[in-house]
């Protein structure tokens, strides 16, 4: 496996329905920064959803973009996984 591939990464996105057209990345970090965004998330009760795949995706959208229209099918299962969740906690 190359060191590259072993660098933990993180991404974290908000969609509030009726203020934003799309999702948005609103934090991104690799290493260290992802470790304390995975803690600060764990911490506050922020739920994590991992899929490599998709992060590494993310990781090249610019913090306060809205995600492309090519990851909406993704990222909608992302969001269904955490309105579950919450369904769950309340």
């Amino acid at each position: 496996m190359k060191q590259e591939e072993k660098i933990k990464k993180a991404v974290a996105l908000r969609y509030e329905e009726k203020k934003d057209d799309a999702p948005k990345v609103v934090a991104s970090g690799k290493g260290r920064m992802a470790e304390r965004m995975l803690e600060l998330a764990r911490d506050h009760e922020v739920p994590v959803h991992k899929d490599p795949t998709l992060v590494d995706m993310l990781s090249y959208v610019d913090v306060g973009s809205e995600i492309p229209p090519e990851l909406y099918s993704m990222v909608a299962e992302v969001l269904v996984f955490i309105y579950n969740v919450d369904k769950k906690v309340k």
